[in-house]
C-alpha cells in the first residue's frame, strides 16, 4: 500500500512537473519553428511544422544583411558578460566577507547588500538616468553595465553568503596555517568550493539582463549602443511588422540564453539544490 501511494505521489509529481515544463517551452518553441516559415503560413497554421512549401529563411536572412542587428547583439553580449563578471566577483568576495568574518555591524551591511532584493531597481529610473547624466554615462555600455551590476549584487551576495556560511572554516583555517593570505584563500580555496553557486548566479543573472528593454531604452536608445531587445524594434513598424524577421531576431536572441543553460545545467542543478542537502 505505501509503495503504490509513493508510486502514485511520484507520478503525480512528474505530470505536474512536465507540465509545467511543456508551459514554459511552448512559447519557445513557437517562436522557433514560425521563425523558419513563410508570412503566410505562420498566420495560417502558427503551430505548424515548416515542411514544403511553407519552409522560409527569408526572416534569418534579412537579419544577418542588417549589419545593425550584428551590433545589437555584439552590444547585448559586452553588456551581459562584463556584467556576470562582476556580479560573480563581487557578489562572491561579498558573500566571502560576510559568512566567513565577524565584526560589529556584519548583520546590518548584510541586510542593506540585500535590500536590493526588495526594492526594484526600476523605481529609482528618474534617479539613475539623472545620475548618469551628470556622469555623462548615457549612452553607453559603462552605463549599462553599471546599472545590471547594481540589479544583480542583491541576489549574488545573498546566494554566496548563504552557501559559504556551511562551509568548513577548517579548510580555510589549513590554507592559513600553509601560509596563505587572504586573497589566496579567496581565489585559490574559496572559488573553487563555490563553482555550481557561480553557475547558478551567472544563469540567473542573465537572462534579466539579456531580456531587459527598460534601461537600454531609457539609459542607451543610441544607434551605437543599442541592445538586441531594443534592436528588434526595428522590425516592428507603425502600421507593418516583419514577422518573419521579428521571429527570427528572438530565435537569434534565445540561443545565448540556452546555450549558457545547456552548459551549466548539471552546476545550476547543484547549486540550486546545495542548500536544501545540508545537515
Amino acid at each position: 500500500m505505501t509503495r503504490t501511494t509513493s508510486r502514485t505521489t511520484a507520478l503525480s509529481v512528474h505530470l505536474v512537473l512536465g507540465f509545467y515544463t511543456l508551459l514554459a517551452v511552448f512559447p519557445i518553441l513557437l517562436i522557433i519553428i514560425n521563425s523558419l516559415k513563410t508570412k503566410k503560413a505562420i498566420f495560417r497554421d502558427p503551430t505548424g511544422l515548416p515542411v514544403g512549401d511553407t519552409f522560409s529563411l527569408k526572416g534569418y536572412l534579412h537579419v544577418l544583411k542588417n549589419g545593425d542587428f550584428a551590433l545589437y547583439f555584439s552590444n547585448s553580449m559586452i553588456v551581459t558578460t562584463v556584467s556576470i563578471g562582476l556580479i560573480v566577483l563581487l557578489g562572491a568576495m561579498a558573500g566571502h566577507a560576510i559568512s566567513e568574518y565577524k565584526f560589529r555591524f556584519n548583520r546590518l551591511i548584510f541586510i542593506y547588500l540585500i535590500l536590493g532584493i526588495m526594492v526594484p531597481i526600476r523605481l529609482g529610473t528618474v534617479a539613475l538616468l539623472d545620475m548618469m547624466v551628470a556622469l555623462s554615462l548615457v549612452n553607453t555600455l559603462t552605463g549599462l553595465i553599471l546599472v545590471y551590476v547594481a540589479q544583480g549584487l542583491p541576489v549574488a551576495v545573498f546566494i554566496f553568503s548563504e552557501f559559504l556560511r556551511g562551509v568548513s572554516s577548517e579548510i580555510k583555517d589549513s590554507a592559513r596555517m600553509d601560509g596563505l593570505n587572504e586573497y589566496q584563500i579567496f581565489f585559490q580555496v574559496v572559488v573553487p568550493l563555490v563553482r555550481p553557486v557561480v553557475a547558478t548566479v551567472a544563469v540567473f543573472s542573465m537572462i534579466p539582463i539579456w531580456n531587459d528593454l527598460w534601461f537600454p531604452l531609457i539609459l542607451a536608445p543610441g544607434e551605437e549602443t543599442r541592445t538586441v531587445t531594443l534592436g528588434v524594434q526595428q522590425f516592428i513598424g507603425q502600421y507593418t511588422v516583419n514577422w518573419n524577421a521579428v521571429l527570427a531576431a528572438l530565435t537569434v536572441a534565445i540561443m545565448p540564453v540556452l546555450t549558457l543553460y545547456l552548459i551549466f545545467s548539471k552546476q545550476l542543478i547543484r547549486g540550486i539544490t546545495a542548500g536544501a542537502v545540508k545537515g
